[in-house]
């Protein structure tokens, strides 16, 4: 698929943000105004909730690691924003919905359905847009992911060997299968864990951090809900990045 830019604007005196498209698909990149060498890239994963909802708190991501010398980039999930929904998807969120809303267990059928079609389409997807971006002038990697859907980033960290660390952020149902594919990840991890997040089971979470194969991993867990994450979180996110990607 190809790249295509098509618009560019100064958000501040230091942070560059431009507009393109994958194909279809649109995305943001974001890169220091003032880089004179080639830098390395963050994926900004993002849960499906559309670029332009996103955007603000991507936006802030991409400032803080332009800060640091790195460029970000994100792209829409499938089914979202603009893109054009998929029916079984819309089905599995109106199901997620129900039992969430009747305090009904969310079951392993419904989880299988809202996350593996997704993660499916998306790292492909994924794939292509670096293939795109690692192209452009002034961007030579490494390459991280940061954020969520953390199955999403499971599953580009075993099947994309140019991602070299990631910054997970646990706050996601993760399917079964998922936790077979963590056994084989074996990049640096840094996980981010709300311990009060009312939407994700905590047990999961560290199952799921337990089960990573990664050599170097660590979990940080904070008191409050899901969008209770606070600010020093950040900068320990931002620390681990310096480390691998520099």
């Amino acid at each position: 698929m190809a790249l295509r830019l098509t618009s560019e604007r100064r958000l501040d005196d230091d942070l560059l943000e431009r507009t393109f498209t994958l194909g279809e698909i649109p995305g943001f990149l974001w890169t220091p105004a003032s880089a004179s060498a080639p830098m390395p890239l963050i994926l900004l994963g993002h849960p499906p909730l559309g670029l332009r909802t996103m955007h603000p708190r991507l936006a802030a991501r991409a400032r803080r690691a332009a800060a640091d010398g790195f460029a970000t980039a994100a792209i829409e999930l499938p089914g979202s924003g603009d893109r054009p929904r998929r029916a079984a998807l819309e089905q599995a969120r109106a199901d997620l919905r129900r039992a969430m809303k009747a305090g009904e267990p969310v079951t392993d059928e419904i989880i299988d359905a809202l996350v593996l079609p997704l993660v499916g389409k998306a790292v492909p997807e994924w794939q292509a847009a670096l293939d795109a971006l690692l192209s452009l002038p002034g961007i030579d990697g490494p390459v991280g992911y940061s954020g969520g859907v953390i199955s999403l980033g499971i599953r580009l960290a075993v099947a994309e060997p140019r991602i070299v660390a990631a910054g997970l952020f646990a706050g996601s149902f993760v399917p079964r299968a998922m936790f077979e594919e963590a056994r084989r990840v074996t990049i640096p991890l840094h996980v981010l864990l709300q311990w009060d997040d009312e939407g994700n089971d905590r047990q999961a979470a560290l199952d799921l951090f337990d089960a990573f194969g990664s050599q170097e991993k660590s979990l940080h867990a904070h008191m409050g809900g899901h969008t209770g994450v606070p600010r020093c979180a950040g900068d320990t996110v931002a620390r681990f990045f310096a480390r691998h990607l520099k």
